[in-house]
C-alpha cells in the first residue's frame, strides 16, 4: 500500500509539473504575442482548461488599476490583449502630447482611442514648427468633454482657431498658454465662450505687441466662473486689466513680470474686486500706493512681494493694519533696505495668524523678530535668507519665543555654531531646520544639534554663498533654499508622439497601499492569476 500511494504521488507530481510547464508555456506566449494567444483561446476565458478569472473581472476594476500606474507601464499594459488596448485608452484622462505639425494626420485614430481624454498638453519645441489651427479644430471636435488645456510653443495657432476650438470645448475650466502667437481675439473668444472657465494662466502672449493699439481683454461670461488669474512676462500685461476688474468672484492673482503702471489699477481692481485672498507681486511696477489699494482686500490671506524695490514699509503697515487675516507673507526685498522692522513691527502688532513667513534680502533686527515670535503664536514656518542683521542673538532670539514654529531655514546669514546651540532647548514642536551657505556653521556642529535632538531633521549645506533670487514666476517655486510648502514633483512622460497618466492624483499613495508592480510584472501576474496559479486574495 506504502509503495502504491507512493507511486500514484509520484505520478501527480509529475503530471503537475507537466500541467505547469505548459502553463508556463502559455504565459510566456501571452506576454511575448498577446494577440494571438487571445486569439488561440477563442475568447472563451479558458486556458489549457483552467479558467481566466481575468475576463471575469469587470472593465472598471482593471481601469482603477491602470490609473494607479505611471505612463510607461500603462503602456506595457496596453499590450496584453485587445481589452486591456481599449480600456487603457478609455479609463485616460489626462493626454500630453508632442504637439508639431506632424502631429496633424495622427489626430483622428488618436483619439479615437484616448476618447475620454479631459485633461490635455500640447506642446512643442523652440525650433519645431507646432500644429496649426486645423489640427486644433481637429482635436476641439474629438474632445468636447475637455476641462483642462495647456499650450506651449504653440507658434502656428491664430485667433482664428481659438475662436473655433473655444465654441467646441465650451466647458472648459482651465487653460494656460505660454509663448503662444495669437492675440486679445483669441484670448477674448474664449473667455465670451467657456462660462465654466476658472483659472487662466497667459505667459508670454507673443500676439499683442502695441498697447496702446491693443484690444482690451475683458472678461466674457467667465466673470463669474473665474476665480485665479497668473500673468507673467507679458510686455502689456496692462491689457488684461479689464479682465482682473470684471473677474468679480476673483480669489487668486499672480503679476509676474508684466509691464505697465499697476499702481493705478490696483484701486480699481480692488473696488471691484474685493474677495481676493492671494496676491503675489514680482518685479512689478508697483509701489505704496499699490499697497494701499490691496489693503482693502480684507480677506487677504497670502501675499507675496517679490523684488518690489518701490514698496516700503509705509506700505506694509497700510497691509498690517487692515489686512488682520494674513497667514503667509513672503518678501523679497532685494538688498534695498526700504522694508525692514518698522513694516515686520506692524504685521506683529496686526497680524496674529500669521503661519509662514519668508524674508529675503530683508535687514531684521532683534526687535522686530522678538515682536513677532511674542505676538504670532501660530508662527510655524519661518525663513531668513541673506540677512545681514540676523545672527547668533536673532536665532536665541527665535529660539526662545517661537513656541510653534515647526520648519526654520536660514540662508546666507551671519550665523555659527553658537546660534544652532540655542536651538536644542528651543523650539520644542521643532521638526526641520535647514542652514545653508552659512559660513559660520561647521558640520560638528550640526552633528552636535542632531545627536541633540534625535527627532529633529538638521539639513546643512556648507556652499559658497551666491546672489539672492526669489523670482517665483516659473512655476512658483522660489530659489531661496525655502522648502515650504512643499512643492508636489510633476508627473511628466515623454514619447515621439504621445505620453499621458491617468491624472488621478493618488498614483503614489495608491500605488503603495496595493503594492503594485511594474506593468509587466502586473501582466504577468495578472495572467498567472487566470491559470489558477495564485489564489484570489489581493495584489501581490
Amino acid at each position: 500500500m506504502g509503495q502504491s500511494a507512493s507511486t500514484a504521488a509520484a505520478v501527480s507530481s509529475c503530471r503537475e509539473s507537466k500541467n505547469h510547464s505548459n502553463r508556463s508555456k502559455i504565459k510566456s506566449t501571452a506576454l511575448i504575442s498577446p494577440m494571438l494567444a487571445e486569439e488561440s483561446a477563442g475568447c472563451r476565458g479558458i486556458f489549457d482548461g483552467v479558467s481566466d478569472y481575468i475576463s471575469d473581472l469587470p472593465d472598471e476594476c482593471l481601469a482603477c488599476i491602470f490609473q494607479s500606474l505611471g505612463s510607461g507601464d500603462r503602456k506595457r499594459c496596453s499590450l496584453v490583449c485587445r481589452r486591456w488596448l481599449r480600456i487603457e485608452g478609455q479609463s485616460r484622462h489626462r493626454l500630453s502630447l508632442d504637439a508639431q505639425k506632424e502631429l496633424r494626420p495622427m489626430i483622428p485614430s488618436l483619439f479615437s482611442r484616448f476618447d475620454a481624454v479631459t485633461k490635455l498638453a500640447l506642446k512643442c519645441g523652440r525650433r519645431s514648427e507646432s500644429i496649426g489651427d486645423e489640427g486644433l479644430v481637429l482635436i476641439s471636435l474629438r474632445c468636447r468633454n475637455l476641462r483642462r488645456l495647456k499650450l506651449r510653443a504653440c507658434r502656428e495657432l491664430t485667433d482664428t482657431g481659438m475662436a473655433a476650438f473655444a465654441k467646441n470645448c465650451k466647458g472648459l475650466k482651465k487653460l494656460s498658454c505660454g509663448s503662444c502667437t495669437f492675440g486679445a481675439k483669441g484670448m477674448n473668444a474664449v473667455l465670451e465662450n467657456c462660462s465654466s472657465l476658472e483659472e487662466l494662466s497667459v505667459k508670454r502672449l507673443r500676439g499683442i505687441t502695441d498697447v496702446a493699439a491693443a484690444e482690451p481683454i475683458g472678461p466674457g461670461i467667465a466673470a463669474l466662473s473665474l476665480k485665479t488669474i497668473c500673468l507673467k512676462e507679458l510686455y502689456n500685461g496692462v491689457c488684461f486689466g479689464p479682465l482682473i476688474i470684471g473677474a468679480k468672484n476673483l480669489r487668486t492673482l499672480k503679476l509676474f513680470r508684466c509691464s505697465g503702471d499697476w499702481d493705478k489699477l490696483f484701486p480699481i481692481i480692488t473696488d471691484r474686486v474685493p474677495g481676493v485672498v492671494e496676491i503675489h507681486l514680482e518685479r512689478l511696477q508697483v509701489s505704496d500706493v499699490g499697497l494701499a489699494a490691496i489693503s482693502n482686500c480684507l480677506d487677504l490671506e497670502i501675499l507675496h512681494l517679490v523684488k518690489t524695490p518701490e514698496c516700503t514699509n509705509v506700505g506694509l503697515v497700510s497691509i498690517a493694519e487692515r489686512c488682520k487675516l494674513l497667514r503667509k507673507l513672503h518678501i523679497d526685498g532685494w538688498k534695498a533696505n526700504r522694508i525692514g522692522d518698522e513694516g515686520l513691527v506692524a504685521i506683529a502688532k496686526s497680524c496674529s495668524n500669521l503661519q509662514e513667513l519668508v524674508l529675503i534680502g530683508v535687514n531684521p533686527t532683534k526687535v522686530s523678530l522678538q515682536m513677532l515670535a511674542s505676538s504670532c503664536l501660530n508662527l510655524e514656518r519661518l525663513a531668513l535668507c541673506g540677512s545681514d542683521t540676523v545672527g547668533d542673538a536673532e536665532i536665541s532670539c527665535i529660539a526662545t519665543k517661537c513656541i510653534a514654529l515647526k520648519k526654520l531655514c536660514i540662508k546666507s546669514c551671519p550665523v555659527n555654531d553658537n546660534g544652532l546651540e540655542a536651538l536644542v532647548a528651543g523650539c520644542p514642536n521643532l521638526v526641520k531646520v535647514k542652514v545653508k551657505k552659512c559660513r559660520g556653521v561647521t558640520p560638528e556642529g550640526a552633528d552636535w544639534l542632531r545627536a541633540s535632538r534625535p527627532l529633529l531633521a538638521v539639513n546643512l549645506d556648507t556652499g559658497e554663498p551666491e546672489h539672492q533670487d526669489a523670482s517665483a514666476s516659473d512655476g512658483g517655486v522660489q530659489d531661496n533654499g525655502v522648502e515650504f510648502p512643499p512643492m508636489a514633483a510633476p508627473v511628466t512622460a515623454t514619447n515621439n508622439v504621445a505620453s499621458s497618466s491617468s491624472g488621478t492624483g493618488r498614483s503614489t499613495s495608491f500605488k503603495s497601499r496595493l503594492g503594485l508592480l511594474s506593468g509587466r510584472s502586473l501582466a504577468c501576474t495578472l495572467r498567472r492569476l487566470s491559470n489558477g496559479n495564485i489564489k484570489t486574495r489581493g495584489f501581490p
